[in-house]
């Protein structure tokens, strides 16, 4: 049984996390830490956490938590993540791994100088229906993939996340927020690679300085042509469509974890196949998987190496946003 440790609980921690702990195998949430101590007391006895740590350093240095989950806001991951690898623990942290690829790189060299593993929480990697998605694509079952389709929306102004519009705490509005996991989706899928992003993007009195929606037209290395459409001002919906040469997979809503998600795969116009999953067990599944790795048993899926994949994209479409061009992914 792997311990972890949260850094920065807060609405995701409890939403989220800690269902996915009380559901996993391997996994367990033995300590929290978060700005307001006193919350965290209260929080630790809501759900039946042990330990309660005064200070992210306390946490990490702690012998009684073997894993850091770092969840803070994105403009604190790097300072998190670096800690912990100070003192030698393996991290996984929240998505988008930093405010810049400068951070990623500096996190990646921490990891390496410790020996330790670090991974990133792209959760939807363990979504049965994104798995399914892949297979079927892997399988050659729609050809050669023409287009690449991702949509996340969600109305923003339900969220308890205020810092989420704050440029100084996060990387932007919803491209960062919830973009990044569709440009990973996309590069899971085709198990490819994102060569070049144009981006355009609209803000609002409300989003101020960061976006409030974006569409983001990107040219894959292998030919794919792919499209990533985000809002904080739409109803729910994640949408993922792999047009193919000889077929199309579409599946509304694939990226949810709360209700059960019909993939479908269509040849003009008819469906042949269907199948429907649930991503109920999506976060528990990421947990077991980074905890197996640590054990070594199995590789996990979203290494802080593939991260960085995720960030140069990232970096790009911002960039193209502010400089109106096409802005190219350059890899090291």
């Amino acid at each position: 049984m792997i311990r972890y440790g949260i850094v920065g609980f807060g609405h995701h921690g409890r939403k989220r996390l800690v269902p996915a702990f009380a559901d996993a195998k391997a996994s367990q949430l033995a300590g929290i830490w978060r700005r307001d101590f006193n919350k965290a007391q209260v929080n630790a006895r809501q759900y039946g956490i042990e330990h309660v740590f005064a200070s992210a350093e306390e946490l990490s240095a702690s012998p009684a938590i073997d894993a850091v989950f770092v969840t803070s806001p994105d403009a604190f991951h790097m300072r998190d993540t670096l800690l912990a690898f100070s003192y030698n623990k393996p991290v996984l942290c929240e998505k988008p791994l930093a405010m810049h690829v400068e951070e990623v790189e500096k996190m990646l060299a921490a990891s390496r100088k410790a020996n330790v593993l670090f991974g990133v929480a792209q959760n939807f990697r363990y979504n049965r229906s994104v798995n399914l998605v892949r297979d079927w694509v892997r399988a050659g079952r729609i050809g050669k993939p023409v287009f690449a389709t991702a949509h996340f929306y969600f109305q923003s102004e339900q969220s308890p996340r205020a810092w989420i519009y704050d440029p100084a705490l996060a990387r932007g509005g919803p491209i960062g927020d919830v973009g990044i996991h569709c440009l990973d989706t996309l590069r899971f899928i085709l198990e490819d690679d994102v060569a070049a992003v144009t981006t355009i993007a609209r803000c609002d009195a409300q989003s101020g300085v960061v976006e409030a929606s974006a569409a983001l037209s990107l040219d894959f290395t292998l030919g794919t042509i792919g499209s990533v459409m985000v809002s904080f001002r739409s109803g729910y919906r994640t949408l993922v469509e792999i047009v193919g040469e000889s077929g199309m997979i579409q599946s509304e809503n694939c990226l949810n974890v709360d209700e059960p998600v019909e993939i479908r795969l269509l040849q003009s116009g008819r469906t042949i196949d269907s199948q429907q999953v649930s991503n109920s067990d999506a976060y528990s599944r990421m947990l077991d998987a980074f905890s197996a790795a640590i054990q070594g048993h199995g590789s996990y899926a979203a290494t802080g190496k593939d991260g960085l994949k995720n960030q140069l994209a990232l970096d790009a479409a911002y960039a193209s946003w502010h400089s109106g061009r096409k802005e190219i992914v350059s890899y090291p």
